[in-house]
């Protein structure tokens, strides 16, 4: 993004951005439920305030907001995201995965710092997953040289960065890079943390709906170094 106009929030400028963002932080307020808000934040360890807006509704309100808007340039997507993080209710965290996940594909590999930014930034399962799956997995699939990218993240100290490692293959089926994928879990097989105990179980499990024999092959090597609950999710389908 060298030479592009960058906003107050470090986002490229983008009249899209503008115009969503307007649209958005009218809408959303507007349906917010401050009981269901707060029984929400608590249920989600506190990680950011809510409006309270369950999921089909905030989806609905989305479209609202995007009615009529043009489809987005990467720039435009670079500024919807960042200045959606920049707010602090959790629903805008949500509406800008969404828009990434539906225009992934016009995303390229120079995208992906700013993918590191939004899984580092008010880290939660409920967002850093869909960004591994879905967009990250999608930029590594479009540019596989971002693996090598891949290989430093699996070691990174942030552990939502490994966990974007761990998962970023799980919709790849076929295609899974099972050198990578076995060797992650085993780098991550002793980590201490559920979260990345929890991903490695659960990559396992998605590609052994690819390949059963190949996971249960895995696992039945290395349930010296693999935790009980990685070992009971891998497994648990087969």
């Amino acid at each position: 993004m060298t030479g592009l106009t960058r906003t107050a929030d470090g986002g490229p400028s983008s009249a899209l951005a503008d115009t969503v963002l307007a649209r958005l932080i009218t809408v959303y307020p507007a349906s917010a439920d401050p009981i269901r808000a707060e029984k929400t934040a608590a249920y989600m360890q506190h990680v950011a305030p809510f409006f309270g807006i369950p999921t089909p509704e905030r989806r609905a309100l989305s479209r609202t907001v995007l009615a009529g808007t043009p489809l987005p340039a990467e720039a435009d997507c670079t500024a919807i995201a960042l200045r959606c993080w920049a707010l602090p209710e959790r629903e805008y965290h949500y509406f800008a995965v969404d828009y990434l996940r539906k225009h992934a594909g016009r995303l390229s590999s120079g995208f992906l710092p700013t993918a590191r930014h939004l899984i580092t930034t008010t880290s939660w399962w409920d967002t850093v997953d869909l960004l591994a799956a879905h967009v990250v997995g999608a930029l590594v699939a479009a540019d596989p040289r971002l693996k090598r990218v891949m290989d430093d993240w699996i070691g990174d100290d942030d552990l939502w960065v490994a966990r974007t490692a761990l998962l970023h293959q799980l919709r790849h089926k076929d295609a899974t890079d099972t050198g990578r994928l076995f060797a992650y879990c085993e780098r991550q097989a002793a980590h201490p943390d559920f979260f990345l105990r929890k991903a490695i179980g659960w990559c396992l499990r998605e590609y052994a709906k690819t390949d059963p024999a190949a996971v249960r092959t895995f696992v039945d090597a290395h349930r010296d170094t693999l935790s009980p609950l990685s070992v009971r999710e891998a497994l648990k389908n087969l």
